[in-house]
């Protein structure tokens, strides 16, 4: 895609402990004009860690949700494309994420999603994680939807941008990345805080599009999928 350009965007919560390896994969990775780093109001000195890994570092006034710190990252970014990560990933590296701008970079498809290696066993099996966190996206598949976003949820963010996408109807490139991994909820912060911030996640999630449109949006994900 002549003139495409990404820039990465890491909403990052309290991550000082994880962020560092997920930035090794993204700062420098040439395919990437920046990384910008939204530290949501952490308490554990992300921000100082972000910045001693050479990302930019933007601060929250407070903690905001991911929603929130995105749509604050949002509008720092000038390229044609938005290169979307979670800030808590394991075995990122930059060949991955190669892997993951490359079909829109070179216009086989107009967004990518990736598939972890330790997805839910039913996200694998359908070959499709509609709310996975690691994204390609056009910047412009946001634009004048401001109003919008700062309305959803503080989860409510990729359910939205697969209603978007599935508007555009364009090809979505599912990138399968065996090596990456997403610590789960209870890893971090403990079995029943952990069960407690899914439930939350998950009711955002019912907030911003009711459980049928979730179903909906899987097939209608699926039918954009394009052939590996």
């Amino acid at each position: 895609m002549s003139g495409a350009g990404f820039t990465c965007l890491v909403p990052a919560f309290n991550e000082a402990d994880r962020i560092a390896a997920v930035l090794a994969a993204v700062v420098g990775q040439p395919m990437l004009a920046g990384v910008i780093v939204i530290e949501d109001g952490s308490s554990d000195g992300t921000g100082r860690v972000a910045r001693e890994c050479g990302a930019r570092v933007i601060r929250t006034a407070g903690n905001l949700g991911k929603t929130g710190a995105l749509l604050l990252g949002l509008r720092e970014v000038s390229t044609s494309h938005v290169v979307l990560i979670d800030a808590d990933l394991s075995g990122l590296t930059q060949q991955a994420v190669s892997a993951l701008i490359r079909p829109v970079l070179l216009g086989r498809a107009g967004a990518a999603i990736s598939l972890r290696g330790n997805a839910p066993r039913t996200w694998r099996m359908i070959g499709i994680d509609y709310i996975s966190g690691e994204r390609v996206i056009p910047r412009a598949v946001l634009a004048g939807h401001e109003a919008e976003l700062r309305a959803l949820p503080r989860f409510g963010f990729e359910v939205f941008l697969n209603q978007l996408l599935v508007t555009r109807g364009e090809g979505i490139a599912v990138v399968r990345w065996p090596g990456v991994a997403s610590p789960s909820k209870r890893v971090k912060r403990g079995v029943g805080a952990g069960i407690w911030a899914d439930v939350r996640m998950m009711a955002d999630i019912f907030r911003a599009v009711g459980p049928m449109d979730c179903l909906r949006q899987i097939r209608a994900l699926i039918r954009l999928r394009l052939p590996n």
